[in-house]
């Protein structure tokens, strides 16, 4: 990766975002934010997923969750009481369990119910590069409050039949939560993830989605790789369970290609 563009000015908000599960969202946002903190950044990881993966996949156990997500959206927390340190230097997140699932619930009738994790990371008094939130594969109001919280919104793409098709749905709400609700809201990257160099499908899948949305796709691919699959039961992300395998160069070189269009993005 390259050092020079490792800082941005200012803390920048990604959501990692797709609405299809099992598309590498997780595995993506933790070693992006892996990635970021081993090139002297701040990351925090917000896990905004009730299935909890992206804790679970950074080594926190399910019976050390006391304080999460859940109790941070619904206001009973500020987000300094729910921020945790991991075993990488660096990054640091705010966990989640199944109890978030019902915040979606019991955030139907509350006053500004899209601003409520906005206003948590607003209110946060310690000083990150990069907040990431894992967002989950549902159009629901949890997805809504990671939208209009974020700035920019990269989208985890599997190389398989109808991906175009499934991502249509995601794509109209980023466009209602911009004009609604975040203006200058927009998809940071669209990155290909499970390539399969031996399937055909793969490579046509891939050519379509840069057709479609043009420069939008990074350049990395992410390849269907075994230890990728290993490392969330190990609680690691790849990069630090296997730094050298395919999977943990192509997510270096990601995180490259993020820097750069994160200074691009600040420079216009």
């Amino acid at each position: 990766m390259n050092q020079d563009l490792n800082k941005v000015s200012g803390p920048r908000i990604l959501a990692i975002a797709n609405q299809k599960g099992g598309v590498g969202k997780t595995t993506t946002a933790i070693n992006l934010a892996t990635a970021l903190a081993a090139v002297d950044n701040q990351v925090l990881v917000i896990d905004f997923d009730p299935q909890g993966n992206a804790s679970s996949s950074l080594g926190i156990d399910r019976d050390d969750r006391a304080v999460n997500s859940y109790h941070v959206v619904i206001g009973e927390v500020a987000l300094d009481d729910a921020i945790r340190s991991t075993d990488i230097p660096g990054l640091f997140i705010v966990t989640s369990n199944n109890d978030l699932a019902g915040a979606a619930v019991e955030l139907v009738d509350a006053d500004d119910r899209e601003y409520a994790l906005r206003g948590a990371i607003n209110a946060c008094s310690q000083k990150f590069d990069y907040v990431l939130i894992d967002c989950p594969p549902t159009l629901d109001l949890l997805t809504i409050n990671a939208l209009v919280a974020t700035q920019g919104v990269l989208v985890p793409l599997q190389c398989e039949f109808l991906a175009l098709e499934g991502i249509s749905d995601l794509v109209q709400l980023i466009n209602r939560v911009e004009g609604a609700f975040n203006p200058g809201l927009e998809i940071q990257g669209i990155v290909l993830t499970m390539f399969d160099i031996r399937n055909n499908l793969s490579g046509m899948v891939a050519n379509d989605v840069r057709e479609f949305f043009g420069d939008k796709v990074y350049k990395t691919v992410i390849p269907r790789n075994v230890r990728v699959s290993e490392a969330p039961s190990h609680g690691r992300p790849v990069l630090i369970y296997d730094m050298k395998c395919a999977g943990s160069k192509a997510y270096l070189h990601l995180a490259d290609e993020v820097l750069k269009r994160e200074h691009q993005q600040v420079a216009v």
